[in-house]
Order: C-alpha cells, then structure tokens, then sequence
C-alpha cells in the first residue's frame, strides 16, 4: 500500500511550487513552504486540508483570480497527480465562498478540467450538497456529454451516495433518485472505466432504494449494448448477496422451488485466527427442470458484544439438472487484514442458494497471533 509520503508528501508540494512559480517567478508562496515541513505526522486527508489551506492564504484574492492561477497552470505538464487533490478543494473553497451563480458554475467547469491530471470527486461533493439542482443541471448537459472519459466518470463518480473517503452529501441522501438520469446517460458508455463507476453508483442507490435498482437495471437490461449484463450484475451485488428475490430473478436466478439446501459439512470444529476452515455443502435439484443458482455462503461472525453479525461471501454460480446433486468445498480463511478483526467465540455458517438460506453449521473461533496485512487503496 502507498504510503502517505508517496502520494502527497514533500516531492509533491515541491511541484506545487515550481509549477506556479513558473508563471510567477516573484511569487514566494511562504506558507506552501512552510507546509512541506509539516506533513510528516498527518494522515492523507489532514495533508491535502493542510497543503490546501496554505495554497489559499499564498492566493489571496478573489475565485476570478484563484481560477486564473490555476488555469496557467494547467498549460504544464508537472500539474498533475496527488497534488491536484488539495488544488481542487481550494478550488471548491473559492466558488462557495464568492457566493454567486457565476462562480458556482465556472468551479464546477475548472472541476471537469482538472479532474484528468488525478480526479475531483471529493471536491465536487461540497458544490452538490450547496445546490444539488444547479450543479446536476451542469453535470447532465455538459459533464455526461464531454469527449474526455474523466470527466465523464466524474459525473457518475462524484455523485454516488456513498463514495468511498468522500463526506457524504446530504442533499443526495435525501433525494436519491435526483441522480438516475446521469447513469441512465451513461450506463452504455464505451469506457469500461465509466461503466465501472456507473455500476458503483448503481450499487450506492441499493443501500437506500433497493426497489428502484432494481427497476433501473431492468430498463437498462431492455436496452442493451454488449456491456450491460456485466455492468448490471457488478450493480447488483449488494442485493444479490443480500437474497433480494427481484434482483435475484432480474439476473436469472429466481426463487429455488426444488431446491435442497444442505447443512455445511465441517473440517473441524474449532479454528484459529490466522488459519483457515475447510467446509462442503451438497444440493440437490428435486424439480423436474433444470435451476440456475447463484451459490453464496454466509459467516456469521462474533462481534466484541458477544452478538453475531453475517457476511456473504460468493461461492460459484451454476445449474443443477432435474435430480441431479451437486458437492461443493470451500476453505475460508480466518487470516486478519486492517478492515477486519475477529473475536473468540461461537461462529457459524451457512449456505445460501438464490437468496434462500440453509442450516447454520457453528464452530469455535479460538484467538492466535497472526499476521495483518493492509488492504489496498481505492482504484481510481
């Protein structure tokens, strides 16, 4: 994992200054200085507040002048990467403090701009919960529309409920289907890197409106390109490990009538944090017609409280002949990473086959040292 230094650390306000001192050459920029000795203790985010506190007090002035800067500075090539992040928050700082429409509209467009040299979604976020109707009336005729696939995953990007390191956006939460037409625009884009976001943010949606996903994939499934099947069951994800029947039956899985769901079979009753648990399950098809299933298992894990808590985890996909039986293993590992921890206790299994769940298998999770490793950051 890149470490905070690697992203935006020394090298990278360095840049900041010498790319604004190139069209600047008397421009002393004190407080970009200073910061640079400053970053060492701070977390990434508190780097990209502290770089872009300091950019705004060297650039005193109004949005007009902040603006100017900034798009000098995008006739060079060093503009570019972590150090954009704190550029466009300034940038968001500037049209939400001059107040008007005019600044308003001409941030969000210095947004689109700089959203290629790394992205802008977290600075967007402010101007969407300050007037959501005004910045998505730019964002659907202008940003959905624009020749440069950053910027159009930046409309979809931006704008999902639950962006991952971003604040979230009131205005959004409240109103969640205000953002349906941006992915209805989008959703058939030829850019494998917008349509992942527009499955992302389809998912986000689930969390609040699960019926109204649902409909939308389903008239995306109506019209079609050759993308959409995939982008739909990455949309669906959530829903689907959670057992919605519509969402389920939208993707070709409907309700197992038929259906036997075996208890799963354990290696051992007891495991170690650190280790793993071999397990098997058999199903079988009583029906006289073939099944698709979508084969998941759930862990139900012990929490600090002593309560348990499920996580769905994919098995395969498959289909079951009239009368046939099917035997599936599985080793599911107990090895703790920095976005999970687990406690000793009595924890269980269980299979779940088109959203319908069989018997709990319960074992002990029993506590030993073990190697952490850290999760990745976000892909961009």
């Amino acid at each position: 994992m890149p470490t905070a230094d690697e992203l935006l650390g020394d090298d990278s306000v360095a840049a900041l200054i010498a790319t604004l001192r190139a069209d600047a050459p008397r421009a002393t920029l004190p407080n970009l200085r200073r910061v640079r000795k400053e970053l060492a203790p701070l977390s990434l985010r508190q780097r990209a507040d502290a770089v872009k506190d300091a950019l705004l007090t060297d650039l005193p002035g109004d949005y007009n002048h902040l603006e100017h800067v900034i798009r000098t500075a995008l006739a060079h090539d060093s503009f570019t990467g972590w150090l954009i992040w704190p550029v466009t928050e300034a940038v968001t700082v500037k049209a939400l403090e001059d107040g008007s429409g005019a600044a308003f509209d001409a941030g969000l467009r210095l947004l689109a701009d700089l959203t290629g040299r790394l992205t802008a979604e977290f600075a967007v976020r402010p101007m969407l919960d300050h007037d959501l109707a005004r910045a998505l009336r730019i964002i659907s005729k202008e940003w959905v529309s624009s020749p440069d696939e950053h910027v159009r995953r930046l409309s979809s990007e931006g704008t999902r409920p639950f962006l991952p390191w971003a604040k979230r956006v009131p205005a959004i939460l409240a109103q969640p289907a205000a953002t349906i037409p941006i992915i209805d625009a989008l959703y058939r884009d030829e850019s494998d890197y917008v349509q992942r976001s527009v499955a992302n943010n389809l998912n986000d949606l689930s969390r609040q409106q699960p019926q109204l996903t649902v409909e939308t994939a389903a008239r995306w499934l109506d019209q079609p390109d050759a993308n959409t099947a995939r982008l739909v069951r990455h949309a669906l994800r959530t829903l689907v490990k959670g057992g919605h029947p519509d969402a389920l039956a939208l993707l070709g899985y409907p309700a197992p009538d038929g259906i036997q769901v075996g208890t799963p079979l354990l290696a051992d009753r007891t495991v170690a944090v650190g280790g793993e648990l071999p397990f098997t399950v058999t199903i079988g098809n009583t029906a006289g017609e073939p099944a698709r299933l979508a084969i998941d298992y759930v862990v139900h894990h012990v929490k600090a409280n002593g309560s348990q808590t499920p996580k769905v985890f994919k098995l395969t996909t498959a289909t079951l002949g009239a009368g046939e039986t099917l035997t599936l293993s599985k080793r599911h590992s107990f090895k703790e990473i920095t976005t999970r921890r687990y406690h000793p206790g009595t924890h269980a299994i269980q299979i779940q086959v088109n959203g319908v769940v069989g018997d709990k298998a319960e074992f002990e999770l029993t506590t030993t040292t073990s190697t952490t490793t850290t999760a990745g950051l976000p892909a961009r």
